[in-house]
C-alpha cells in the first residue's frame, strides 16, 4: 500500500486520510466503442494522410498492419464494430502476443474477443483498453509501410486517427455515453458503519477521493479519483480501470493546499486519464467554474484545442448565506457552468458552511431545508447526471453538517438526504 496524497479539505474543513492501493490488477475490463460507430465499412487515415492497411492484402493470422498511401482496396476498408473490435479482410486489428508495452506491434488476427482486440475512440485516437495505451505510427513517421503499434498516449499527429464516416475524430462532449442509475450519491471517508450508511441512505454511488474503495467497500457504485499529479501512475491508472468505468479527474487544483496544479500541468496528464478509456469527467475547481479566463476556462478552453476529452463537467459548491435563497444560488451557479460549456454536470461536494465567519454552520432548519430544496432541484434537472453531499460521516468535527452517525444513525441532514431521489 502506497499512501495517496492527504485529500485534505481547505485548512478550514476536515483532513481526510486517503489510502490507495498500487497493486496492479491483472484482468481488467474492456470497453467497446460505441454503438454509433458501429459496422461503418471504410479507411482509417492517419498521420500524412496515409490509410492503416493490412500489408500485401493477406488475411493471414500475424499480417503485419501498416501505413500506406490510401487506394481503397479491400485491405484499407475497415469496419468498427459495436463490440470493440476493428475489423478487415474478416479478421480483427490485434495487439501482437496481447502485449502491454510500448512498441508492440498490432497485426491482423482471427477475431477472438480478447483484450487485445479491444479499442475505444477517444478524441480522434484509438486507445487499446487493456493497456491503456495508443495506436500509433512508428516514429512518427507517415511513410508508406511504417508498422502500426501501441505506445503510451502523447496526443502527437502520428496517434490521431479519422474513422469511417461519421464516426471519425468523436467530440470531447460526446465520446462517452451518460451514466444509468441513481443520480444520489455521497462522499465518504473510512468510518464505522460506513458500508450500511451508503445502504441506509439510499445513494447509488460513492467516492472517497481516491482510485480504490479496497478499504471501504459497499453495496453501491463506486466511482474511482485521480487525485493529484503524484497519482498519475501506471500502478494507480490500472487500479481506478479495475474499479470501475467512470473516472474523476483532479481534485481543486486551482488551490495550493489540494491538488495545486497549473492549468498547463492539468492538460499534460490529462492523455494518460483518457487513455483509460473511462468516461472522464474534468478536474473539480474549488470556485470559479463559470469564470471567463478561470482555471476551469483555461483548462477547458485547452482541452478543445488539443482535442482533449472531457465527458462531463465536475463541481463543488459551498455556501455561506443558510437563507432561504441558498437553494437558488446553488442552482444559479450549476445553470452557469452548464450554459457556458454545455457538458453534463455533476456534482462531487457542495454544501453549506461559513469558512470565515460566524455561525460557521447552518441551523438544523436550514440545512434541511437547503437539502430538500436542492435534491429536488437536481432530481429534476436533465443534465445534472450525478450529485454528492460533502459528507457522509457524522462524526468528529464533522457532526454539524455530516449525514450518518453511524451505519443507521442519520443526524436530521442525513434524514433529508435520504428522502431525496
Amino acid at each position: 500500500m502506497t499512501p495517496h496524497p492527504t485529500a485534505r479539505r481547505r485548512p478550514r474543513r476536515r483532513t481526510l486520510a486517503i489510502i490507495v492501493t498500487t497493486a496492479v490488477v491483472a484482468a481488467l475490463g474492456v470497453l467497446g466503442l460505441t454503438n454509433a460507430m458501429a459496422a461503418t465499412a471504410g479507411p482509417i487515415t492517419g498521420i500524412g494522410g496515409k490509410c492503416v492497411d493490412v500489408a500485401g492484402a493477406n488475411s493471414a493470422n500475424g499480417t503485419a498492419v501498416q501505413l500506406y498511401a490510401c487506394n481503397g482496396t479491400a485491405a484499407q476498408q475497415w469496419t468498427v464494430e459495436s463490440d470493440g473490435s476493428v475489423r478487415a479482410l474478416g479478421k480483427c486489428l490485434d495487439v501482437t502476443g496481447a502485449s502491454t508495452a510500448d512498441g508492440a506491434k498490432v497485426q491482423l488476427y482471427a477475431c477472438n474477443g480478447t483484450g487485445a482486440q479491444r479499442w475505444t475512440a477517444s478524441a480522434g485516437r484509438l486507445v487499446n483498453p487493456g493497456s491503456g495505451k495508443c495506436l500509433d505510427a512508428s516514429g512518427n513517421s507517415s511513410a508508406n509501410g511504417t508498422r502500426l503499434q501501441i505506445w503510451a498516449c502523447t496526443g502527437g499527429a502520428n496517434q490521431a486517427w479519422k474513422l469511417p464516416s461519421a464516426s471519425s475524430s468523436p467530440t470531447p462532449s460526446a465520446s462517452a455515453p451518460p451514466v444509468q442509475g441513481k443520480k444520489k450519491g455521497v462522499s465518504t471517508w473510512s468510518f464505522p458503519g460506513l458500508s450500511a450508511a451508503v445502504t441506509n441512505v439510499g445513494a447509488g454511488w460513492y467516492y472517497n477521493w481516491s482510485p480504490s474503495n479496497d478499504s471501504m467497500p459497499a453495496t453501491a457504485e463506486f466511482v474511482p479519483m485521480i487525485w493529484g499529479a503524484a497519482s498519475v501512475t501506471d500502478a494507480t491508472l490500472a487500479k481506478a480501470r479495475s474499479e470501475g468505468t467512470v473516472l474523476l479527474g483532479f481534485n481543486e487544483p486551482d488551490l495550493a493546499e489540494q491538488a495545486n496544479m497549473t492549468v498547463e500541468q492539468a492538460l499534460s496528464l490529462w492523455p494518460r486519464l483518457e487513455a483509460t478509456g473511462m468516461r472522464l469527467g474534468s478536474p473539480a475547481v474549488a470556485y470559479g467554474g463559470n469564470t471567463p479566463g478561470g482555471w476551469l476556462d483555461r483548462f477547458m478552453t485547452g482541452a478543445r484545442q488539443q482535442q482533449r476529452r472531457v465527458d462531463f463537467i465536475t463541481l463543488h459548491w459551498y455556501g455561506s448565506d443558510f437563507s432561504a435563497a441558498a437553494a437558488g444560488q446553488f442552482a444559479g451557479y450549476l445553470k452557469a457552468v452548464h450554459d457556458r460549456y454545455n457538458l453534463p454536470i455533476w456534482v462531487t461536494e457542495y454544501g453549506l458552511m461559513n469558512f470565515t465567519g460566524t455561525p460557521k454552520y447552518p441551523t438544523t432548519a436550514q440545512i434541511t431545508a437547503f437539502i430538500t430544496a436542492t435534491t429536488a432541484s437536481m432530481q429534476s434537472t436533465a443534465w445534472v447526471e450525478r450529485y454528492a453531499w460533502f459528507s457522509l460521516p457524522a462524526v468528529g468535527d464533522s457532526l454539524p453538517y455530516g449525514l450518518y452517525k453511524d451505519g443507521t444513525t442519520p443526524t436530521p441532514a442525513g434524514e433529508a438526504y435520504r428522502a431525496a431521489g
